[in-house]
């Protein structure tokens, strides 16, 4: 079975845009909208990797990476965070101490994110599973 990549962000366009992205390149895309729905859902599904926007309501993608990150079973599951806030250079020091891995800033391309997930999450036979063109 496919490894399967949690996407967690409040915009559904973003799931549109990614999906088909994520999959063509080998994984199962798991989305999630809200950092509570998140943390439900890796508990669940335990995912190979997290993609975890920061600005979202209710519950912003750092706080739902340190619950993530307090449980055993999910610790070490690499979290890619994304985000649109011009304060980036802030928000990516607050994501690495939250346990975030790799940090990208909106706006980026597909093939930029499917690259990064590859590089955290290899598929068996990555050699031969080149980053999809866009």
């Amino acid at each position: 079975m496919s490894p399967k990549v949690l996407l967690v962000d409040d915009d559904a366009l973003m799931h549109r845009l990614y999906r088909p992205h994520i999959e063509r390149a080998g994984y199962q895309m798991l989305s999630a909208f809200t950092g509570a729905e998140a943390i439900l859902l890796t508990a669940r599904e335990l995912p190979g990797m997290i993609i975890m926007d920061i600005m979202m309501p209710e519950m912003d993608g750092l706080s739902a990476i340190r619950e993530i990150k307090r449980e055993a079973a999910s610790n070490a599951i690499p979290i890619i965070v994304i985000t649109a806030n011009p304060q980036y250079h802030l928000s990516e020091k607050e994501s690495q101490w939250a346990g975030a891995t790799v940090f990208l800033t909106k706006p980026f391309g597909p093939a930029s994110l499917v690259a990064a997930i590859q590089r955290l999450l290899p598929l068996p036979g990555a050699a031969t599973n080149p980053v999809a063109p866009v």
